[in-house]
């Protein structure tokens, strides 16, 4: 607040200047203006005067033209008549001529008795038997009447515009107040609430201020998806793994008592399958953490949705080689916009749980409906799959359908379903024609309604 203020000082100020130069430059016109209409008007009534008598000029100064100079009441009046021969007829013989012109009229300034004078000079010709010639009447007052009129237009209008400026302070400050109230409102809103609280903030504001309030909002809705994610990778860690550890623990317990090297060797090959499933389970946790991580941190990238199918196959065919996998992209690209490694790790989970649950044949497959503007990647196995009954359960966490499962954790499928919600897609689960189970991803074409 104050340092709207200061700068809006500094701008007062600065304007002030510039209104007091235009202020003073514009008094001084009109102040030069009206006075130099005064002594035109006299050197017209002088030069009226001027008459050609027998064979020379005479010059009966009118008194209309000094009236007129008298309404300058402080400054001093001269006046000069001259003939075409440059000889003085009346007035001041030193008073300096104007540079040359060709105007009936000119306005010029001068020194004389030590003071700066303006002066009007005008000619008058005459073509008389006596007299055939100019005659240049010159008049000039001080500058003191004008000046002091110039000062007195200035000083009243920086007067106007010192109250202006008061008036136009107090409204800017109150504007400003007004302003900033609804971003007073904002900071007691946040400043009074529980640390713990990410909730969208509800708060009256203007419409000019609602993008700052949707902003705060969004950045609190990012927080608390970070926040959650946290919190839900803690509590899968210690809801999945106490389990495999103690078990673990227990056989290592058995190994450590047993003395026959046939029992030995099954508690061995028991402590290896745990550790294995163990392994799967913390892989998938971490995955699942980092997945959601991506989806608020990335920016999406343009795709291929088949480059995505054939890395995963790849991946797949190093780690299974001996798997029967058929993969099926068509010809024609299809385009989205997504994070490759996120949906790579999904349909990684497909296929994976085609593999290890399913039956063989397993495909892989990429589509796309460009009616629906939908591309799909899907996976299908020969194999039973999950119950139609459990479709709509088995993209949560710890599902009854991975419960049924000895060695399911239930998160693949979660992982799956929160790669399709960050990409504004579905998990979808399906029988083929040919009776085969389907679990596909869907998500939108890139380009596609909009």
């Amino acid at each position: 607040m104050r340092r709207l203020a200061v700068a809006i000082a500094l701008i007062l100020m600065a304007s002030g200047s510039v209104v007091a130069f235009a202020a003073y430059a514009y008094g001084r016109q009109a102040a030069e203006a009206a006075y130099d209409r005064l002594l035109a008007g006299a050197a017209f009534q002088i030069a009226q005067s001027v008459e050609v008598s027998a064979d020379r000029l005479t010059v009966d100064l009118p008194v209309s033209a000094f009236e007129l100079l008298a309404l300058a009441p402080d400054d001093r009046v001269v006046y000069r008549v001259v003939d075409r021969t440059g000889a003085t007829l009346t007035g001041y013989d030193d008073l300096a001529p104007p540079p040359a012109h060709a105007s009936d009229l000119v306005f010029y300034s001068s020194r004389h008795g030590g003071e700066t004078m303006r002066l009007a000079a005008t000619r008058r010709r005459f073509a008389e038997q006596a007299y055939s010639g100019d005659v240049e009447i010159l008049v000039g007052h001080t500058t003191r009447a004008r000046d002091a009129l110039a000062a007195d237009i200035a000083t009243k209008a920086m007067l106007i515009v010192a109250v202006a400026g008061v008036v136009i302070a107090a409204l800017t400050v109150f504007a400003v107040r007004s302003s900033l109230a609804p971003l007073a409102r904002i900071e007691a809103a946040l400043a009074n609430r529980d640390p713990k609280d990410l909730s969208p903030l509800d708060v009256r504001t203007p419409r000019e201020v609602e993008a700052l309030v949707g902003g705060i909002n969004r950045f609190m809705d990012r927080l608390q998806r970070r926040m959650a994610g946290m919190q839900t990778l803690i509590a899968d860690t210690a809801h999945q793994l106490r389990t495999p550890i103690a078990a673990l623990r227990a056989q290592a317990e058995l190994a450590s008592e047993e003395s026959d090297p046939a029992a030995l060797r099954a508690i061995a090959e028991t402590i290896r399958r745990r550790a294995s499933g163990l392994g799967r389970l913390a892989d998938q946790l971490l995955n699942q953490a980092l997945v959601v991580h991506r989806a608020d941190a990335l920016p999406d990238e343009r795709l291929d949705l088949r480059e995505v199918a054939m890395r995963v196959a790849d991946e797949t065919d190093g780690l299974m080689p001996d798997c029967d996998l058929r993969l099926s992209l068509g010809e024609d690209p299809v385009r989205i916009a997504g994070d490759s490694f996120s949906l790579a790790e999904a349909a990684k989970n497909l296929l994976n749980n085609a593999l290890r649950y399913g039956a063989e044949p397993v495909s892989l497959t990429v589509s796309a409906d460009w009616d629906q503007g939908l591309a799909e990647i899907a996976v299908l196995d020969a194999g039973q799959g999950i119950a139609e009954a459990d479709w709509a359960d088995s993209g949560r966490r710890f599902s009854r359908a991975a419960d049924r499962r000895s060695d399911g954790a239930g998160i693949g499928l979660a992982i799956v379903n929160a790669v399709a919600a960050s990409h504004g897609g579905r998990l979808v689960f399906s029988r083929a024609a040919d009776g085969r189970f389907r679990a596909a991803l869907q998500v939108p074409l890139a380009g596609v309604g909009t």
